[in-house]
């Protein structure tokens, strides 16, 4: 094997070890989080982890292929516009896990035709339908519940159609990793060109690093699921803790990021964008 193909193994076989490193980023783990927190297996976490890091890789090749082939410039403000996307995101993000949750205080009111709390062995205590978790009086006698099943806001969301989507669970996280990888593919198509000029190279390095992405991205969901999967079965209202935690963490996030690119480091609202790929 000669010494050119030897350095060629050696930066696809960096590109591998620099996208599992890649995947870490803080943004990666804040949305990912927010997402592995409503899950209740870690075979289910570990498909969402694969599914955001096929389409964070999707965009990477995408973009990556268009700067390296075709020699595509991306323009300061969009480029900051795609990094201003990811704060949008998390905030969406941290919104919706808190919204879903439901509220753990209080007492939900009873519905009609249910027996009220003196006539039947009717409690409260925080309980769970499928990934809702939320409190409210109802008993354990037949028929005894405060609202069926089909009544829970998942439910809902579910008959408006998403529940006919049979991958639906993998589509959110598949999004969010292609909006995380238009915020980055720059970088690293710019970071390529600046050590590998051989175009077909250049891509292979590009798969490899999606690969390391994803795998990555699936040890990150794995380690984070434990923690969830746990105590979502024996430590309910600690789970529920712990998913009002990283809601507020991906909300307080995406603010940050919004207010650094919109107004302060990326001035993205101001007719002279400043965008440095990193």
């Amino acid at each position: 094997m000669t010494g050119a193909a030897l350095n060629v193994l050696s930066f696809l076989y960096l590109g591998f070890l620099l996208g599992m490193r890649h995947a870490a980023d803080a943004d990666h783990v804040v949305a990912i989080a927010t997402i592995v927190s409503r899950e209740r297996s870690v075979a289910g976490s570990v498909l969402i982890g694969a599914a955001w890091g096929v389409g964070h890789t999707v965009t990477v090749m995408a973009v990556g292929a268009a700067i390296i082939v075709f020699g595509v410039v991306i323009p300061p403000r969009l480029g900051v516009s795609m990094e201003f996307a990811v704060g949008v995101m998390l905030v969406l993000l941290g919104v919706l896990t808190l919204a879903g949750i439901g509220r753990a205080g209080g007492v939900a009111r009873v519905h009609a035709g249910v027996p009220s709390v003196h006539e039947l062995d009717v409690h409260d205590h925080l309980h769970a339908h499928g990934d809702y978790l939320h409190r409210h009086p109802h008993g354990h006698s037949s028929g005894v519940h405060g609202h069926a099943d089909e009544h829970t806001p998942l439910a809902r969301l579910d008959r408006s159609g998403l529940g006919w989507i049979a991958l639906y669970d993998w589509l959110r996280p598949f999004v969010i990793g292609l909006v995380h990888g238009l915020a980055g593919s720059t970088a690293v198509a710019l970071m390529i060109l600046s050590i590998i000029r051989e175009p077909v190279a250049a891509l292979g390095y590009l798969l490899l690093f999606g690969l390391g992405t994803i795998v990555g991205m699936m040890l990150i969901t794995l380690i984070l699921s434990a923690p969830f999967t746990f105590t979502a079965v024996n430590l309910p209202k600690f789970n529920w803790l712990l998913r009002v935690a990283s809601g507020l963490v991906s909300f307080s996030f995406g603010v940050v990021l919004i207010y650094g690119i919109g107004f302060a480091e990326g001035r993205m609202f101001t007719d002279m964008p400043i965008w440095n790929p990193h």
